[in-house]
């Protein structure tokens, strides 16, 4: 009876402290999810480099994440995007070209901000669903498969490297450090574009997210949506003065290899960003 009695005591103890855990969990995303908009305005001025659990965009799943304890993963938050812009969406669009010929001049970390919003930024906070909310870009079935990065040359304040954009929380994860500006140009046949801007958009996808839902027609509806996300590129560059252009054109391995690509990802679309002349 002693054994009996001291197994419940035990049973009631551990209940109690999953019922615990699991309102300090839900209770904590409730939280995170009212306070999106705010979080973003106060971390606006922390430009600087911090560190964080090792955590991608492919890994998230509304709020939750997948994390490595005990590695450190050095990240940015971003400042918040302006949804109040200089130039019309009529002028961007009669503005809008290829460009190919960059100036030595560095981005603010507010242009670079800017620029990934538009790429593929939440405008809709959905803490719980969506993979974070809806975003800048229509995407078949709200699935997101993108993965965005961004290749860091000559940011203000910022470490060159390469970086993955998370969506949710308009952050940058430092993937790669050092300048790779001029590997990638070597891998996209070898333009020099690539070495020159400042930055370059690099866009991948994981066809499965979209591919387990629609099949095969999926496939389709991936590069849809990598040319949607694209031509907001575009305008956004046209609207900030600056000037972009899309590449397809590069050794697929290679490019993996110095973005350090997961299996999953398939490496799709390259777009160099800056001053022009």
């Amino acid at each position: 009876m002693n054994i009996v009695k001291k197994v419940k005591q035990k049973s009631w103890l551990l209940l109690f402290l999953i019922s615990f855990f699991v309102f300090a969990c839900e209770n904590n995303t409730s939280e995170n999810g009212s306070n999106y908009v705010d979080e973003m305005t106060e971390n606006a001025s922390n430009s600087v480099i911090e560190t964080t659990e090792n955590e991608s965009d492919s890994d998230i799943e509304g709020e939750e994440l997948q994390m490595t304890i005990g590695l450190q993963t050095p990240y940015i938050i971003l400042p918040p995007p302006n949804t109040e812009g200089d130039m019309s969406v009529e002028s961007a669009l009669a503005n809008r070209r290829s460009r190919r010929n960059f100036r030595n001049r560095a981005l603010s970390l507010e242009q670079l901000s800017q620029i990934l919003w538009a790429a593929y930024g939440i405008t809709s906070p959905m803490p719980n669903d969506l993979r974070g909310g809806l975003r800048t870009t229509p995407s078949a079935g709200a699935l997101f498969p993108l993965e965005i990065y961004a290749i860091i040359g000559n940011v203000d304040g910022v470490e060159s490297g390469v970086y993955r954009y998370n969506s949710t929380e308009h952050k940058l994860i430092l993937i790669t450090q050092g300048d790779v500006r001029s590997e990638l140009s070597d891998a996209a046949l070898n333009q020099r574009m690539v070495q020159e801007a400042p930055i370059s958009i690099f866009y991948s996808a994981v066809f499965e997210r979209t591919t387990e839902i629609y099949g095969e027609r999926g496939i389709t509806y991936v590069y849809m949506e990598i040319g949607h996300s694209a031509q907001n590129v575009y305008l956004q560059a046209e609207a900030l003065g600056l000037g972009t252009c899309a590449i397809g054109a590069f050794a697929d391995d290679r490019v993996r290899q110095i973005l350090g690509l997961p299996d999953d990802e398939e490496p799709l679309y390259l777009m160099p960003i800056g001053y022009y002349y």
